[in-house]
């Protein structure tokens, strides 16, 4: 069985529009933690918008987060970028929801597990995201912050089909100047899971990409879902992560969807699981737990159910206590994915 997920750097027009977001979430919450953030963010060449609803003793410089996104990033001619805000207060429909204690708005959300890495991430994803994080490591002369992975994995064979790479590059340089850089990040990816190396290798296949991130396409937020959870592996819930405050239940019930998930596959209850929790407005407790774990349970699927019943509190405020998201620092996950990264609360 082939399955094929895919990554994407942080030089992506949309991710560079998550790492603002989550740029204003982070110093909100720094500042007031009380805060109560909804951004979304565009960018297209040198011209961002910033639009939302903030609520909050602190005001955010929104022109000095922008251009540290873009520094650390790498991009060039920071100074160029013109910053737009639109910014509102919280709605007092939802506000009334949250100070009750209970969901700010209806959702369902899915966290993932799996034992094929050590991440308790699918192989192919996982592999996606190695090989972007290590060219990003190389700080490459050629390499230009936009790049995109995506690799095809047999289950069946367990092993590496396809492994392709996308990846800006300087004008003066040619795709075969780059395809060594980029093929020894696929080999070594491949090699710290123990998986082939004879895979089909494609660097840049439609030839050059030196023009890139918001000079080439539109970035929005949130539109990134797929590699910002599990590669397209289960199922998603209706909302992004990005730009959002712990409070809204997209953001922190998937995360403890992702740490129940975990918590199951470590505990040896299956070697797969997927988690779903859903809410309505208003409403503290889930209005639905529900489990799957692909036939691989160990133990009846009720009785796990009722166990996650049991062992968490599933409302906002316990789950917010519970996983300290009012202190993560929430540029760690904006781009490169919210899940794997072993030092994040809903990863122990």
């Amino acid at each position: 069985m082939l399955f094929t997920s895919e990554q994407v750097s942080w030089g992506h027009p949309d991710k560079i529009c998550d790492q603002i977001a989550d740029a204003v979430v982070t110093d909100c919450l720094r500042n007031d933690r009380a805060s109560l953030v909804a951004i979304e963010c565009m960018i297209k060449e040198y011209q961002i918008i910033i639009a939302g609803e903030v609520t909050s003793r602190h005001t955010p410089d929104y022109d000095a987060l922008v251009r540290n996104v873009l520094e650390w990033i790498g991009l060039e001619n920071v100074g160029s970028y013109n910053v737009t805000t639109h910014i509102t207060r919280q709605s007092r429909d939802i506000a009334a929801g949250v100070d009750h204690g209970g969901a700010g708005d209806q959702g369902m959300m899915f966290g993932y597990a799996t034992d094929e890495t050590p991440e308790l991430l699918p192989v192919p994803f996982a592999l996606a995201t190695r090989a972007l994080e290590m060219l990003r490591c190389l700080e490459h002369p050629f390499l230009l912050p936009d790049a995109k992975s995506q690799v095809t994995y047999d289950y069946s064979a367990k092993r590496i089909d396809t492994f392709l790479i996308s990846t800006q590059h300087r004008e003066e340089v040619s795709v075969e100047s780059i395809r060594p850089v980029v093929e020894a990040a696929m080999g070594l990816a491949a090699e710290q899971y123990g998986l082939n190396g004879d895979f089909r290798a494609l660097v840049n296949p439609t030839g050059r990409f030196v023009i890139g991130s918001s000079f080439a396409d539109t970035g929005v937020t949130g539109r990134k879902i797929v590699a910002d959870s599990y590669g397209g592996m289960c199922r998603h819930g209706g909302g992004a992560f990005s730009g959002k405050d712990p409070t809204k239940l997209d953001r922190s019930g998937a995360y403890m969807a992702r740490k129940i998930a975990c918590d199951i596959v470590r505990g040896g209850l299956a070697k797969r699981c997927e988690v779903q929790l859903a809410y309505a407005i208003w409403i503290a407790e889930p209005v639905s737990v529900s489990v799957c774990c692909f036939g691989t349970n160990r133990v009846p699927i009720p009785t796990i159910e009722c166990r996650i019943r049991s062992q968490y509190d599933l409302t906002p405020g316990g789950i917010i206590e519970a996983l300290c998201l009012l202190d993560v620092d929430y540029n760690r996950v904006s781009a490169y994915g919210h899940f794997g990264k072993a030092e994040l609360p809903w990863e122990r």
